[in-house]
């Protein structure tokens, strides 16, 4: 599949450009001395590949010129003549104003012009934007590139300033790498599906981990075995259905038993326990704060010096000096001692204060209890039954729901265990992909990889490495590396230069290793010389040429000081028949579009 011929409804305005079958040249010449310093030049090299993508259907994009300026362009009607692999052509019929209404047109002899064609006679007419991708997704019939339409590679066929950024990763790949990179995964000769599955997994992963979160979160953070809230609930709800039953009997014997039993055998045992507590803990304390008060020491050495001067002994010299020593000692043993004896007594404070709060409470509890055994009042018991149970069926109702998301918590743990066991296998299953395809010689991949090397090669006289490794996620990762003499990948491919050179050559290998496939034929390189010196420019033409005659369409742009040189006798590097379009700066008439710049 080859391009043919683009054309609009106003020549006058947009000429009609007649591709041929094998190199065709877009040359912009800058003969106006003040623009030669210029970066840009606006003269129409670029937007001849942005309207080309137009007739191929790219979406309406409020920043396309086209749409931007719609007020300059809405009576423009694109056509653009497209060569199918049986040498039959289509047309594409598309506007700016109804830019979702596409009309097409089959027909045997190519450059035609259908501008005046009435509707009648079009096949196809003003189809739906969706449908129409649909049509020319089945026209064209690139099946190499299934399961995606013929939009998904497009870019590679297609390449602006902007995409000679990076080797894989065009601009209108911005998003995931899910997006992109099954697809150039297939079209370098591996097995897609497993990678796309791969992706559809850690999706499906990253979202069972997000809704497992969620669910801890409203568990409040404290997630405990469901066995445990299943037991708890059990209780609750015989308690419960016992409350229940006193109330529908309007009978409390059985209310005042148990209020005595749990009076007796829990309340009051418990507050025991605690003022047996709270008396031991009152008498450590005593005894802390008894010690804090004598750890004094009431020797002095300079007082014993004094009386044993008055009494005629000697007291100085080393004996003062151990005793102040030893006097040190203790004190800083006293010090220490103190300090724990401080911690201790703030401890018991802490557990006397809770033992108080605690016994507050159950003295509280006792009190009610007391108040409902002694009550004669049979309707006060009704309600603080009725209250019970209000407050049991709360619970209840707290712990189900604490169930609920405890087994989704356990359904959804069960689930992620499965999914990250999958994602392990397919990482395997494409570890083992890649490296059969690297491993056999005659894979579509080791095909690519020879053929990009040697276009790398045949320009800078140094082989390239196309490289595909599986990392540590189990996501494919691609490269494109200039080698030394030595074999060892170089900076160079950093470089813009080299880097949109390795693009070039990473485009026409993958174009000549489907040649024998449903697959385009054409690619379109912008500024393609650009920077290069005049030897590796002449190398990188032999090579578009020796592509061409293999049965590549290559179209390339460039301006006219970055021309290649004419060989020995040529006045111009480029036959005038390999020359579809010359642009110049010398007025409007020398543009793409035949009007002021915009």
């Amino acid at each position: 599949m080859k391009l043919s011929r683009i054309y609009c409804n106003k020549p006058d305005l947009f000429g009609p450009i007649d591709f041929r079958a094998g190199l065709n040249v877009v040359l912009a010449e800058i003969r106006l001395p003040e623009n030669r310093d210029k970066d840009t030049h606006n003269l129409g090299k670029t937007t001849l590949g942005r309207m080309i993508d137009f007739c191929f259907l790219a979406g309406r994009d409020p920043k396309f010129f086209l749409f931007k300026h719609e007020e300059l362009f809405k009576d423009f009607v694109f056509f653009m003549e497209i060569e199918l692999a049986d040498s039959s052509c289509v047309t594409v019929r598309r506007g700016v104003e109804e830019a979702s209404k596409i009309s097409f047109k089959k027909h045997e002899a190519a450059h035609q012009d259908f501008t005046e064609l009435p509707e009648a006679d079009w096949d196809h007419v003003n189809l739906p934007f969706e449908r129409a991708r649909e049509m020319l997704d089945g026209l064209l019939d690139w099946r190499a590139v299934s399961p995606w339409d013929f939009r998904k590679g497009l870019g590679y066929q297609l390449r602006s300033q902007d995409d000679f950024q990076e080797v894989f990763q065009l601009r209108r790949f911005v998003g995931a790498h899910a997006d992109w990179k099954p697809y150039v995964a297939h079209i370098l000769g591996f097995d897609h599906k497993l990678i796309e599955q791969h992706y559809e997994k850690e999706a499906q992963l990253e979202e069972k981990k997000a809704k497992a979160e969620t669910i801890k979160a409203e568990l409040g953070g404290s997630v405990d075995e469901i066995s445990n809230i299943e037991g708890i609930l059990l209780l609750k709800q015989k308690d419960a259905e016992k409350k229940q039953k006193l109330l529908d009997a309007f009978d409390f014997r059985q209310q005042d038993k148990d209020r005595t039993k749990q009076l007796v055998e829990e309340i009051d045992t418990r507050i025991g326990a605690l003022n047996s507590q709270r008396y031991s803990l009152s008498q450590s304390k005593k005894k802390i704060t008894a010690s804090l008060e004598e750890d004094q020491i009431l020797f002095s050495p300079d007082e014993a010096q004094r009386l044993f001067s008055e009494a005629g002994v000697l007291f100085s010299g080393q004996i003062k000096k151990d005793f102040d020593q030893l006097i040190a000692f203790n004190r800083a043993i006293t010090e220490e001692r103190r300090r724990y004896l401080q911690e201790e007594r703030a401890e018991v404070d802490a557990e006397l204060k809770s033992i108080g709060a605690e016994l507050n409470t159950l003295g509280k509890r006792r009190s009610d209890m007391l108040g409902f055994l002694s009550g004669t009042d049979v309707f006060a018991k009704y309600k603080q039954v009725t209250d019970d149970l209000v407050t049991l069926r709360a619970d209840i109702a707290t712990l189900e729901r604490q169930r609920g998301f405890l087994r989704r918590l356990q359904e959804l743990r069960g689930e992620i265990r499965t999914l990250s066991e999958e994602c392990t296998h397919l990482q395997s299953q494409i570890e083992a992909n890649v490296e059969a395809q690297s491993a056999d010689n005659d894979s579509l991949f080791s095909s690519i990889r020879l053929f990009f090397s040697e276009i790398v090669e045949d320009v800078i006289a140094h082989k390239a490495l196309l490289n595909v490794r599986v990392n540590g996620e189990g996501h494919l990762e691609f490269k494109a590396d200039i080698l030394d003499d030595a074999g060892k990948t170089t900076s160079a491919g950093l470089g813009h230069t080299y880097r949109k050179l390795l693009c070039i050559a990473f485009d026409l290998a993958v174009l000549r290793a489907h040649l024998d496939d449903k697959f385009p034929r054409f690619v379109y390189h912008d500024g393609v010389f650009e920077s290069l010196d005049d030897r590796k420019k002449a190398n990188l033409l032999a090579v578009i040429r020796e592509y061409a005659d293999l049965g590549v369409q290559p179209v390339i742009t460039l301006i006219g000081s970055d021309m290649p040189p004419a060989a020995e006798g040529e006045s111009s590097a480029f036959s005038p028949d390999e020359i579809v379009l010359t642009l110049h700066d010398e007025g409007p008439e020398g543009r793409l579009f035949r009007m002021k710049a915009w």
